[in-house]
């Protein structure tokens, strides 16, 4: 292949990634909601977790057998306090946003590790996707989402 062909190449592969848009505002509004989710999470404050959701969601966390209504969003942060357990960590791999129109769809992978009463834990990695939805005040809450456990590799 001629050096010219092949510099051709690079530059349409590398291209998407080269001029990417940047994160919008709404992405990034959104993203920070996530961020809040699981300061919620780990500060087991249930009233603002719950504030986060639309009385509309339907959603299947990785927890559960079925998909679940907005009633049943905090039954999975309870199962572990209820056994004495605290959030001792996470952190956020944020992956991709789309925001088209009232809608936004994050996703990422999240590692966090519950403790028990002694601080132990196990490291467990998880991959998200929730849409959120613009409501007529402007203010986002998550309509929909899913969860499940990462492959072998942590994917």
């Amino acid at each position: 292949m001629t050096r010219t062909v092949r510099c051709t190449m690079i530059v349409v592969l590398l291209a998407p990634a080269l001029f990417a848009a940047p994160p919008s505002a709404d992405a990034d509004k959104v993203w920070s909601l996530e961020k809040t989710y699981w300061e919620d999470v780990q500060a087991n404050d249930l009233g603002k977790y719950r504030n986060l959701w639309h009385s509309d969601f339907l959603g299947w966390p990785s927890v559960s057998p079925e998909p679940l209504r907005k009633d049943h969003i905090t039954d999975w942060i309870t199962a572990h306090t209820s056994k004495g357990e605290t959030l001792k960590s996470y952190d956020l791999e944020r992956l991709t946003t789309q925001v088209t129109g009232e809608f936004a769809t994050v996703t990422y992978r999240v590692r966090l590790t519950w403790a028990d009463k002694n601080g132990v834990g196990q490291p467990s990695t998880i991959r998200v996707i929730h849409t959120w939805l613009r409501n007529v005040s402007g203010t986002w809450q998550i309509i929909s989402g899913m969860s499940a456990p990462t492959n072998t590799e942590g994917h």
